[in-house]
């Protein structure tokens, strides 16, 4: 179970503030599809956002299953997105250089899972979302439609408790968005299904609950749900989960990614050649010409020595003689002055 209680958001910049999100609360079902209406800039977004975990709450409580994420670090949002939340995109975000099966496999690797419970969980996906025979195509290979089923299976194969749509029907024709809503649909009978879109008709068709937002307000909600708070246990921190990836699970993908991009990966081990080549050969010219003026200079003060000779000066005859000489000009000058 999902609440929002109390939740603003607030966007400053500079001496402008704008407020998306003003004192929202709502509380979802474990399994209903709900879609948010609303102009540009009402906070449809940043209301998916912050359930989502992409973007934090200025003021509010955000609570699942009990589970308050008021005391949230990076880490706990980063569990909580991996274990407890599937995206949906308008622009799908597929790797196009991956395999459609790659894609999906890809949002397990940070579970822990082993590669190939990894495989067997993306088959399953796909082949729910009606891919199971598409599964080495690459995205560049299918249509718009095709690409979002497979971004649905990328978002199912963690089995989530909620499932994020931002306008998943977006960029597709009225055919294809018949067909992905009514997948979202079907999804929609087991999980909480949240969808943000700018059509009121596949809302009103496909949704069993609207929420209508404006500047950062509720102005509408077609099927509440009103929870007993004294029935409902109180909320505490709690952690959702780890998130890890081993080290030969990230060694694995490095290579993969290598791999599919030779081309790249011979230019860039070409110009880092040339760099590390060039260094040397400015270091090997910089030792040479030292050592050349070295020997420039030991050859040179061979050809003209220096001598060095050590003398002792007798300083009492010396001071003698001055004084001596002293005692004469004073006679001199006493017998000119008769």
């Amino acid at each position: 179970m999902l609440q929002i209680k109390n939740i603003a958001k607030k966007y400053v910049t500079g001496d402008l503030t704008q407020t998306a999100l003003d004192n929202v609360s709502l509380n979802f079902r474990d399994n209903e599809f709900v879609a948010v209406l609303g102009p540009s800039g009402s906070g449809k977004t940043t209301l998916l956002n912050i359930v989502g975990g992409l973007d934090r709450y200025d003021d509010g409580d955000l609570v699942i299953n009990s589970i308050s994420t008021k005391k949230y670090k990076d880490r706990d949002w980063d569990a909580y997105r991996n274990h407890t939340i599937g995206f949906v995109f308008q622009s799908y975000n597929l790797i196009p250089h991956q395999s459609v099966l790659s894609n999906v496999e890809l949002a397990l690797t940070i579970s822990g899972i082993s590669k190939s419970e990894r495989k067997r969980r993306a088959k399953d996906a796909l082949g729910k979302v009606g891919l199971g025979d598409q599964l080495h195509k690459r995205p560049n290979q299918m249509s718009g439609g095709q690409m979002q089923r497979v971004a649905i299976a990328r978002a199912l194969v963690n089995d989530p408790d909620i499932l994020l749509a931002d306008e998943p029907t977006g960029a597709l024709d009225s055919e294809t968005s018949v067909q992905v809503m009514e997948l979202l649909k079907e999804v929609a009978k087991d999980r909480l299904v949240i969808m943000v879109t700018h059509n009121p008709e596949l809302a009103d068709e496909y949704a069993n609950r609207i929420v209508k937002l404006k500047d950062g307000k509720i102005i509408n909600d077609s099927n509440p749900f009103d929870i007993d708070n004294s029935t409902v246990a109180t909320p505490e921190h709690k952690k959702m989960g780890k998130t890890s990836m081993s080290f030969l699970t990230a060694l694995s993908l490095s290579l993969n990614n290598l791999k599919t991009k030779k081309a790249r990966t011979i230019l860039t081990a070409f110009a880092g050649s040339i760099g590390i080549i060039g260094i040397a050969l400015i270091l090997a010219l910089s030792n040479g010409v030292n050592a050349y003026i070295d020997n420039i200079q030991k050859d040179t003060l061979s050809t003209y020595p220096i001598s060095i000779a050590k003398e002792s000066i007798d300083m009492t005859s010396m001071m003698s003689s001055m004084m001596s000489s002293n005692n004469k000009d004073g006679i001199s000058h006493d017998l000119d002055k008769v």
